[in-house]
């Protein structure tokens, strides 16, 4: 793609998010989200292969439906009560009609049907994008909205745990494992919305950092499968050695970085007097665990089936750029002791 268009896209990308992020008015909210999706297509679609073109169609309707559903939420919102402003949305209807019009864009159960399909036709630097970047606009208005009716947030949580770690567990496709992981840490965020939105932005932010640094080290061991993962102990050995760590941070292990948002957000649920909800999502949990181990387990304990000495990939220089993928690796293993650093700026 020429370097002039692909600035242009990452600029209207980054324009499209901010514009979402600084509106107070439902227009101009839904206008950033439109630019941002617009911006991605031509993204998703440049490598002119059947499969990207068909993920660009689906995500480009999804989208749109998203879009429409929400532009109708904050007309029925003016209608019915003369507010426009994304802080003043108090009708159950409009309400619920928004919440669920950006549950279908960010991805979350049971409207996440289309981020598998989209994420398995993609390449993984366009899969990185979708999977971080593209969630921040939506969420930022999942944020600002009031919820009338607290059940809704919650029955949509609960699915996406359960439905993230139901759906990856027979994938042997990575980014098909991705997409169903980003479903399951989704629905933990939008489990603990209510109660404490700065939590939910400190899991957002946790998520943001596991799953770039997943992506990074897909990207530079180019896998795409499992079967493709038990290869890069040649090409790689000390990330191979990192990898698993990175992996059981996302599953939530302690004493890794992603055992912290769980961790807190079980005792807040558990405040709140929801103990059969925080027990449901803890054993969700489980299942995601266990799709985590198995690649785990490939990378680390299994050697590729290839008999023929010349399949064995060279070891050569790589020339992608390796600094952010360690500052992200630092970060997905080491965070957990600054918990209560964390916390506090989040609650400033």
């Amino acid at each position: 793609m020429n370097p002039y268009i692909l600035a242009t896209l990452l600029f209207s990308l980054g324009l499209g998010t901010t514009i979402t992020f600084a509106s107070s008015h439902w227009l101009l909210a839904w206008m950033g989200l439109e630019i941002n999706t617009l911006a991605i297509l031509p993204l998703m679609a440049q490598q002119h292969h059947p499969r990207a073109v068909e993920a660009t169609t689906k995500y480009f309707l999804t989208q749109a439906t998203g879009a429409a559903t929400l532009l109708f939420a904050s007309t029925t919102n003016a209608w019915l009560t003369g507010q426009w402003d994304i802080l003043q949305m108090s009708h159950p209807l409009a309400t619920t009609l928004a919440i669920l019009a950006l549950s279908l864009k960010v991805g979350l159960a049971p409207l996440h049907t289309w981020l598998p399909e989209v994420l398995q036709g993609l390449d993984l630097t366009t899969g990185l994008i979708l999977s971080t970047w593209q969630k921040l606009a939506p969420f930022a208005l999942l944020l600002q909205i009031q919820p009338t009716n607290p059940t809704i947030l919650i029955i949509l949580g609960v699915t996406s745990t359960l439905v993230g770690g139901w759906g990856g567990l027979n994938q042997t496709q990575l980014r098909k494992i991705m997409a169903y992981s980003s479903t399951a840490h989704l629905g933990w965020m939008i489990l603990v919305l209510q109660f404490s939105p700065s939590l939910t932005l400190l899991t957002l932010l946790t998520y943001l950092i596991m799953t770039s640094s997943t992506f990074l080290v897909l990207k530079l061991n180019k896998s795409t499968s499992i079967n493709m993962l038990a290869t890069s102990w040649a090409k790689s050995p000390a990330l191979t050695t990192l990898t698993p760590l990175i992996l059981l941070s996302l599953g939530g292990l302690p004493p890794l970085t992603g055992f912290m948002p769980k961790w807190l957000i079980l005792q807040e649920l558990t405040k709140q007097d929801l103990v059969p909800i925080a027990t449901l999502t803890a054993l969700t949990a489980l299942l995601s665990l266990y799709f985590y181990l198995r690649l785990t387990y490939a990378m680390t304990l299994t050697i590729s089936p290839n008999n023929v000495t010349g399949t064995t990939p060279w070891r050569l220089h790589t020339s992608q750029l390796t600094l952010p993928l360690a500052i992200l690796t630092m970060a997905t293993i080491l965070l957990l002791p600054l918990t209560p650093t964390m916390l506090t700026l989040l609650t400033l």
